[in-house]
């Protein structure tokens, strides 16, 4: 039976999706973002091992939250397209016992995407950047892979989220938002438009994994700065 690796459950989660929502913390990811606050998902080897109905049974507690706020179960990491089997073994499970299930996720996979997407009610999909140039600037990895997932989502017709991390010299200015705002206008079945602020929240676990934090010294995102980003992409 396939098992996959857990790095952590959070209960009662609010700002991942609709309603109140468990969120499921997969172990692994290939990226290497600047800003990651989680870099102690990064390793494939990590996390506690659950087999997919032991995983489902678990997250079937909370049903009663689910249900009293339309909400339901959203998987991320990490990166939860990285352990596509075990994924599309729970999204089944959850599906069949009523749970909305969505995925918070980069798009950076291996694969499967069509039959995964099958059982996702909604993506928030994580775009690190419009081009290929600063995608690998910020994620050390080619903008390729996302691309293709991202095709699959327009034709599975899958509803979105867009969120973008702005980060201060990196992913911020006018100009930036404004290409940002013109890239996301050819995307499909967007239903919402976050721009998340950088924080330095993360910055600890990186000195316990005793890691170079790259982008030392650059202060969190003006949250006022961020309120006139998002006056821009209503416009």
């Amino acid at each position: 039976m396939v098992k996959g690796r857990i790095h952590s459950i959070e209960t009662m989660g609010l700002v991942d999706g609709p309603g109140i929502r468990v969120v499921v913390f997969f172990q692994g990811c290939s990226l290497r973002c600047k800003y990651c606050h989680n870099p102690d998902t990064w390793t494939y080897d990590g996390g506690e091992e659950y087999t997919p109905e032991e995983l489902v049974k678990k997250l079937e507690r909370y049903k009663t939250y689910f249900k009293s706020s339309n909400g339901g179960v959203t998987f991320s990491g990490g990166e939860p397209l990285r352990q596509p089997e075990f994924l599309l073994e729970v999204l089944k499970l959850c599906k069949e016992r009523g749970i909305h299930t969505c995925l918070d996720t980069s798009g950076f996979g291996v694969g499967n995407y069509a039959e995964i997407l099958k059982y996702v009610d909604l993506v928030l999909f994580d775009i690190k950047h419009y081009d290929k140039d600063g995608y690998k600037n910020v994620t050390n990895m080619n903008i390729d892979e996302s691309l293709r997932f991202l095709k699959k989502i327009q034709e599975t017709k899958t509803p979105i989220w867009i969120r973008h991390v702005v980060v201060p010299g990196l992913t911020d200015g006018e100009d930036h938002i404004r290409n940002f705002k013109k890239y996301i206008s050819n995307i499909k079945g967007v239903e919402k438009i976050e721009l998340l602020p950088y924080h330095l929240l993360g910055k600890n676990k990186y000195d316990v994994l005793n890691i170079d934090y790259p982008l030392e010294g650059i202060p969190a995102m003006d949250k006022e700065i961020i309120k006139k980003y998002e006056n821009i992409i209503k416009e």
